[in-house]
């Protein structure tokens, strides 16, 4: 858990650097918008972030699909050991010398 701390702060100092090392204004043109003055690590922070959503949006949908639908089968199995339980339960208190029910006629 340490080397995790260690990494996160690592990672952090390194982008702290890059911000501070990369703040010359830069202009940003997208079809009629036109943004002049922004520092050129804050684009550029921006831009890795907007990738990262867009990047992890998918996973995200998939991953909670996944737990859904275990969620789903968990809820089917339980059902189904409850449904075998009755059964084995009225089995057992079915009167001894009883001949066992096939559902077939004779």
């Amino acid at each position: 858990m340490a080397l995790g701390y260690l990494l996160v702060a690592v990672l952090a100092a390194a982008v702290a650097v890059f911000a501070l090392q990369n703040n010359e204004p830069a202009t940003v043109r997208f079809l009629v918008w036109t943004l002049a003055g922004l520092p050129l690590a804050g684009l550029v922070l921006l831009a890795f972030g907007l990738g990262l959503v867009i990047a992890g949006l998918p996973l995200w949908l998939r991953s909670w699909r996944w737990r859904s639908k275990a969620r789903s089968l968990e809820s089917r199995v339980a059902g189904l050991e409850r449904a075998l339980a009755d059964r084995d339960q009225a089995l057992l208190l079915r009167a001894p010398g009883a001949p066992p029910a096939t559902g077939a006629s004779p």
